[in-house]
């Protein structure tokens, strides 16, 4: 059977440190070999004793989580950090990957997802909270949806704007002087330029971007 895993915990906060470790030496695959206060006292352990992982707060003092990230890219140190914040910021989670981060634990979280976070870096996968996974993909649903509202054409934005003032294929027909079924043509290429399916989604669609079709 191989040894535990061996974890630093870099963090400024005593007690949060005390819960982190509490939970990561109750797995049997795990144990935290030593505690930082600051940025630069986990580097230097990082140096001394080769952790198999650190965990690393954004917020400390001395160095920060990304300047630490750099620091420990820099040193050719074998470890696989984790970057425990409590912001979910696109930016925050891509710099933080950029720099060599595995893990990336939202502190709000960290009670649930720490460990199987450590399960996960450890066997080469990466790791993200489930609320950073949400975050992004409903920011990226709706860049999509603003990516797909600009690629309407004017006719298109007409019908989308129709819809969203609750006409019928009919009404919008006869109000563009068009055909039904040229209007039902419309809500279909409309539906996949912005990522919807079926009337009663792209109805919806149409009434939350209401005011972007003036």
């Amino acid at each position: 059977m191989m040894g535990k895993k061996r974890v630093l915990i870099a963090d400024d906060h005593p007690i949060f440190r005390s819960g982190l470790r509490t939970l990561i030496d109750a797995d049997a695959s795990f144990t935290v070999m030593a505690e930082a206060a600051d940025g630069e006292q986990a580097l230097s352990l990082i140096i001394d004793e080769r952790p198999d992982v650190a965990i690393v707060d954004y917020n400390m003092p001395k160095l920060n989580g990304f300047e630490l990230l750099k620091k420990i890219s820099q040193s050719k140190v074998p470890v696989i950090p984790v970057m425990l914040t409590m912001h979910n910021e696109e930016a925050m989670f891509s710099k933080a990957f950029e720099l060599g981060a595995r893990g990336y634990v939202l502190k709000d979280s960290a009670g649930i997802d720490i460990v199987n976070c450590l399960h996960a870096v450890t066997q080469r996968q990466v790791y993200t909270s489930a609320a950073v996974t949400t975050y992004l993909f409903k920011r990226a649903s709706r860049i999509y949806a603003v990516d797909g509202l600009e690629s309407l054409t004017p006719t298109e934005r007409k019908v989308l704007r129709l819809i969203a003032d609750y006409k019928t294929s009919r009404e919008i027909a006869d109000e563009l002087s068009i055909s039904v079924r040229t209007v039902e043509n419309h809500r279909s290429n409309i539906s996949g330029r912005v990522g919807v399916t079926g009337s009663h989604a792209l109805f919806k669609f149409a009434i939350q971007h209401r005011s972007e079709l003036l």
